[in-house]
């Protein structure tokens, strides 16, 4: 049985992020449970998630934190389990200041970052890793990326028919 991905976010605001982790996610069939925790308003509570998430069935943590963007690095701080962070922009910095605060880990805590926004591409890093240990979901993987190739070379050949003379 695939392992859950536990989704953080720093706050509801970074719902519409997360959605398009879960969606992904569901759509390759990997439970999960996200849930609202701050680095800095609830300190104890993210920190107690990461500390029991491995013997609670998680096998990654995928943090969403925007501004300071502490989010993922307290969490990384507390568990061994692979935790990737995603950087959220914000009103101030274009979400810069997420990016820099969450792939500026100090040696020995480790953080996998995507790009500013990238719930989608956090939810299938999660899945790759996960799949590691779990044929069924690798070959989930390969058939998404079949199906993604085949949807750009569709689109290729209505664009060529379209335009080309």
């Amino acid at each position: 049985m695939v392992k859950k991905v536990g989704i953080v976010m720093g706050s509801d605001s970074d719902l519409p992020i997360i959605t398009k982790a879960t969606d992904m996610l569901t759509s390759l069939d990997i439970p999960f449970e996200v849930h609202v925790y701050s680095a800095h308003r609830t300190p104890e509570e993210a920190g107690t998630f990461a500390a029991d998430a491995k013997k609670n069935g998680f096998g990654v943590i995928i943090a969403a934190a925007g501004m300071a963007a502490h989010l993922a690095g307290a969490l990384a701080a507390r568990t061994t389990l692979p935790v990737i962070g995603i950087p959220c922009k914000s009103s101030v910095l274009d979400g810069m200041d997420a990016l820099l605060s969450t792939v500026q880990m100090p040696t020995g805590i480790p953080v996998a970052t995507v790009a500013i926004n990238g719930g989608g591409n956090a939810a299938l890093l999660a899945a790759q890793i996960l799949a590691l240990s779990d044929e069924a979901l690798a070959q989930r993987l390969d058939d998404k990326r079949r199906a993604d190739a085949e949807a750009v070379l569709k689109k290729d050949a209505a664009i060529a028919a379209q335009l080309n003379h």
